[in-house]
């Protein structure tokens, strides 16, 4: 065996060996900094604080999954060293009710796995009789790490933004309801919590928690909802919560107010519904034109053939 047929199994080997070593230094207890400390330390402050609701539970008992947690931390250890705060990544997961150290282990056991993808496709292409550069598998291996590493990221966005969506409209729902409680007589602060006990959806449910954490800590209840809606990121929560500030002391603005908000957010959303039936007409019309021209070239390249042959 010649020396240039040993270098990619050479490359191959040590890239394997590199992405053994990365796992075993991530899976590997280590002392942590003052700062990592400190870090640590807010964050599970923060998350005691945190509604119940929100608190994602262990997805998995047993060796395996305290390895994964102990990943998960060490990972957000490092983005909270760097300073890598991703509020609207968190909110997302937020919204999904998913754990942000549970997610970071995700990204890395998946980026992981790129690396060992990358050369064993390399190898398939290689035995098939396509390409014999040594460069090929370590490029295949960091695209592959860097596209498995981001491929969490995009599912949480597109399922965030399918559920957010779900969350306006029952916010929507709730600014009527907190409205029809106002007109039946009840105070603020009662019709808020009345209007959020009509349910048990999770949006509701989250609402409920925020409202009974605000009573618990002291806190008002719109600026419950003002929190609710950072975290989850939903500006229509933070907006009302805004409002109900500036209305609270007089019964008629807030009926008022709130009915107007609800209208507005209702109109939003038709116009949202509309804009995607545009759309899906848009695409169905593509999909008819396509296939009237595919039908137009099967009448017509019988009698093309006939003449060119000619």
């Amino acid at each position: 065996m010649t020396m240039s047929s040993m270098t990619p199994i050479v490359l191959l080997g040590a890239l394997l060996g590199f992405g053994v070593y990365v796992l075993v230094r991530a899976l590997a207890p280590s002392r942590r900094s003052s700062l990592e400390a400190l870090a640590r330390v807010d964050a599970m402050r923060a998350r005691r604080g945190a509604p119940s609701a929100a608190r994602p539970g262990p997805s998995g008992t047993g060796r395996l999954a305290g390895a994964r947690a102990n990943l998960g931390d060490r990972v957000a250890d490092f983005y909270r060293a760097q300073g890598w705060e991703l509020r609207s990544l968190r909110a997302d997961l937020n919204v999904l009710e998913r754990g942000w150290e549970g997610f970071l282990a995700t990204k890395v056991l998946l980026a992981a796995a790129g690396m060992f993808f990358g050369p064993l496709l390399f190898a398939v292409v290689w035995v098939s009789g396509f390409g014999d550069s040594p460069v090929i598998p370590v490029w295949l291996a960091l695209a592959c790490a860097a596209l498995f590493f981001f491929l969490p990221d995009l599912e949480v966005r597109r399922d965030a933004a399918e559920k957010r969506r779900d969350l306006r409209r029952v916010v929507g729902a709730y600014l009527d309801l907190v409205s029809m409680n106002l007109a039946g007589g009840r105070g603020l602060p009662e019709a808020l919590k009345a209007a959020a006990e009509v349910s048990d959806g999770w949006a509701f449910r989250r609402i409920q928690a925020a409202l009974a954490d605000a009573r618990i800590t002291g806190h008002s209840q719109w600026e419950a909802l003002a929190r609710l809606g950072d975290e989850l990121g939903v500006e229509e929560l933070k907006d009302l919560s805004s409002s109900l500030a500036l209305v609270a002391d007089d019964g008629a603005k807030v009926r008022a107010s709130l009915a107007s908000r609800a209208e507005t957010m209702r109109h939003r959303e038709l116009a949202e519904i509309e804009g995607a039936a545009g759309e899906k007409s848009q695409s169905m019309l593509v999909a008819q034109l396509l296939l009237c021209a595919g039908f137009l070239v099967f009448l017509i390249y019988p009698a093309a053939i006939r003449v060119f042959q000619v």
